[in-house]
């Protein structure tokens, strides 16, 4: 943002990354804008700078940087490129807020359920003995499972941490990645979010790179590596395919069912009317207010939840 509206103001892009790194308090960062600026003086052109930091500057960023030194809006595109990643920052952040406070009530709970298991439970189980009375079947259950994690709770805990790590090894796996991100999107109230925020980013990141004057074929090859789902992934992949073999963008995403009705006819009326790129960012803020009143909603109620589940 500061970058676009320095060049827009006038001031040569040597000047502008010179200030840039001047002020910016994130070493890492401002040893990359330094080096883009050395090789900017050197020759290069912006975004083949930007090029030689793939960590930091993802393909999306850029090819649309170099469609606006092309077209000659590089100011605008970086100031549209400020607005896409601030709404895709804000779509995560909101996800991760709603998602922190169950998670960290669960753990809580799980660790409150084992210290009770371990330290509480045998005490009353001493007191229940010493009664030589025939004790309730879910107190002797509890004093039995007490008695169980105690005498096997590092065993417990090992193999709790080796499920774990096994399945975080799996899901990074081709094969595991394949099917989690195929499970994802079918959760019961998880999966529509998870579903929607793929959409999101798809809908965002299409409509940006469109009207950045990206050419098609290139903008499907970055969108489908940015959705962040395989399947959604390989069915842009193959609707590239169908484009390129010159059919619409409508007609190739309808063949995939992970597209909604709704996202293919606003695509379709975009096609007709010329303002694909309009339509695409309506639909994408349609679907960022979608998981935030998902969101709102889910957060509601799994409070009640919790609350019993603690209880």
């Amino acid at each position: 943002r500061q970058l676009g509206t320095m060049i827009d103001a006038g001031l040569a892009m040597v000047q502008s990354l010179q200030a840039l790194a001047e002020q910016t308090t994130n070493k890492v960062m401002r040893d990359v804008i330094r080096d883009v600026c050395t090789r900017v003086e050197g020759g290069d052109s912006f975004s083949e700078a930007l090029q030689k930091h793939p960590k930091v500057f993802s393909r999306l960023y850029v090819c649309m940087v170099a469609a606006g030194e092309k077209g000659g809006l590089l100011a605008e595109i970086m100031a549209r490129l400020a607005v896409y990643l601030e709404n895709t920052a804000r779509l995560r952040k909101k996800v991760k807020s709603a998602m922190m406070y169950p998670s960290v009530v669960t753990v809580v709970a799980i660790l409150i359920t084992i210290f009770l298991l371990v330290k509480v439970v045998p005490v009353f189980g001493d007191i229940f003995s010493s009664f030589n009375a025939k004790l309730p079947g879910p107190t002797l259950f509890m004093i039995n499972l007490s008695e169980f994690v105690k005498k096997y709770i590092l065993l417990l805990l090992i193999a709790g941490g080796a499920a774990v790590y096994g399945w975080l090894y799996f899901i990074k796996t081709k094969a595991g990645r394949q099917f989690w991100d195929a499970q994802r999107i079918k959760m019961p109230v998880f999966g529509s979010i998870a579903h929607k925020i793929c959409l999101a980013r798809f809908t965002r990141t299409l409509a940006s790179l469109i009207r950045s004057g990206v050419p098609i074929l290139e903008v499907l090859q970055i969108v489908s590596q940015t959705v962040g789902n395989v399947v959604m992934e390989q069915a842009v992949k193959e609707a590239a395919g169908d484009i390129e073999r010159g059919e619409s963008i409508s007609a190739a995403i309808s063949k995939h069912p992970v597209f909604p009705t709704m996202i293919v006819r606003m695509i379709t009326a975009g096609e007709q009317t010329g303002k694909i790129d309009n339509m695409l960012e309506r639909v994408s803020d349609f679907l960022d207010e979608e998981i935030e009143t998902t969101l709102s909603g889910l957060t509601s109620l799994i409070e009640p939840i919790l609350i019993v589940f603690l209880g």
